[in-house]
């Protein structure tokens, strides 16, 4: 209960120490708060955008939680995330001519295996030669996204978007259907919701979470125990790689419809507070993605209707993460006041 306790009273921290820089700013914290949920919650629209916002969220999130559940370090959701959504743009701006419901499956397919290739790299190079995944999954970003760069240039460029780095659009029939009328929300939340429910279901009821558990808890243990550790690693790291991907799919073939290099934020790397938050529970991921969606969705309109920095989000978002491992440390290594009177030998 008090693990559970952490990300919710870390998430609460983090909003109260936020008020200070409001309050330097001149504004009112609680008007400020006021204004960020009425940006996120006073309209149909403003609940879409936040649910849009948080797809890619849990989508990355899902990721790093199950990654890290097996203490493989996946920091590259970001260029996973960009491998997926080139691959979406690949297949879906005419490489097959098929209807919708096969072409979107396909879409689907070969985004997240185009993430999962881009995971599968870095975990080879720690199983047969043990790299460090931090560094080889972290610099793998820069790479990926150069070469992105260097496709929207190429052989990826739209021939009618005269001279801009973007690529063709998608195909009407390729596109993730929307799930409200004239709102941007659409049915790849459908598809984070059910990969969440499945990776909680797998962790929890199955052979294979088991197995990923124990390798996570003592690989040594697991390995004397009969597990297949080299194995469980490729297994998440296609997993975790696959669902970075899909985070790709669903802003491409979702959302704007064509891939620029801007496509992402960092999507990518706020997943990883996303999983943080969560406690790596892919049900808590949920959670802790409309949260952060909520912070940042909420920061535009506060920043708009008060005139305060929406760099204020990233703010919240980073002294959640900072409160979160603190409360990590404490709840692992619980500070006792010692009897200066008794010493030990």
């Amino acid at each position: 209960m008090f693990e559970f306790g952490i990300p919710v009273l870390s998430a609460f921290v983090s909003l109260a120490l936020a008020a200070i820089p409001l309050l330097l700013a001149g504004a009112n914290p609680i008007a400020a708060y006021g204004q960020m949920i009425k940006g996120v919650f006073g309209s149909v629209f403003a609940i879409s955008e936040m649910l849009t916002r948080a797809t890619p969220l849990i989508f990355t999130g899902l990721a790093a939680a199950l990654a890290f559940r097996a203490k493989l370090w996946n920091i590259g959701a970001e260029g996973q995330l960009y491998l997926g959504a080139m691959a979406a743009v690949a297949v879906g701006v005419g490489a097959f001519d098929v209807a919708g419901f096969i072409l979107i499956p396909l879409i689907i397919v070969f985004g997240a295996a185009a993430g999962a290739a881009g995971m599968a790299a870095p975990t080879f190079l720690k199983a047969r030669f043990g790299a460090d995944e931090v560094v080889t999954t972290l610099l793998l970003n820069f790479i990926i996204l150069i070469f992105v760069q260097m496709m929207l240039e190429g052989p990826l460029q739209d021939p009618m978007g005269l001279g801009w780095p973007q690529s063709a659009p998608v195909l009407d029939q390729g596109m993730l259907p929307r799930l409200m009328d004239r709102m941007r929300v659409h049915s790849g939340l459908i598809i984070a919701l059910i990969a969440a429910l499945v990776a909680q279901f797998m962790l929890a009821r199955s052979v294979w979470g088991f197995q990923l558990r124990a390798v996570g808890e003592n690989a040594v243990a697991a390995r004397h125990a009969g597990i297949k550790v080299k194995r469980s690693l490729y297994s998440v790291a296609i997993i975790s790689g696959g669902l970075a991907g899909l985070a790709g799919v669903s802003e491409v073939a979702g959302l704007k419809g064509y891939l620029t290099a801007d496509l992402s934020p960092g999507f990518g790397y706020t997943g990883i507070v996303v999983a943080m938050l969560a406690g790596l529970s892919p049900i808590g991921v949920v959670v802790a993605a409309i949260f952060i969606a909520s912070v940042f969705v909420g920061a535009d309109s506060m920043s708009r209707a008060m005139g305060v920095s929406s760099f204020l989000a990233d703010l919240v978002v980073s002294m959640s993460l900072l409160c979160v491992l603190i409360g990590g440390f404490i709840a692992k290594y619980r500070i006792i006041r010692a009897d200066k009177g008794n010493t030990t030998s």
